[in-house]
C-alpha cells in the first residue's frame, strides 16, 4: 500500500523526490501519512478535493484486498 501511494503520488507532483509516506500502525487502522512539497499539495489536492478522494479510494480498494481498513491522510 505504501509504495501504491508513492507511485500515485510522485506520478502527481512536481518534486517527486519530496515525496514521502510514513505508515502509522494503530489497534483497527493503519494510516499513511503522505509528506509533499507545499507547493504541490493543490496538486495532490485537487480541484475541490477530487484527487485527494480518487487516491484515498484507490488505496482503500487495494487494502480492502489484503483485508485491512487505512486512513491516508495529506500532509503539506
Amino acid at each position: 500500500m505504501k509504495e501504491l501511494l508513492e507511485m500515485i503520488a510522485k506520478a502527481l507532483v512536481d518534486n517527486p523526490d519530496d515525496v514521502s509516506v510514513t505508515v502509522v500502525e494503530e489497534e483497527y487502522n493503519t494510516i499513511l501519512e503522505l509528506r509533499v512539497a507545499p507547493e504541490d499539495m493543490g496538486k495532490v489536492i485537487g480541484k475541490g478535493g477530487r484527487i485527494a478522494k480518487s487516491i484515498r479510494t484507490l488505496v482503500k480498494a487495494y487494502a480492502i484486498k489484503e483485508n485491512k481498513k487505512v486512513l491516508v491522510e495529506i500532509i503539506g
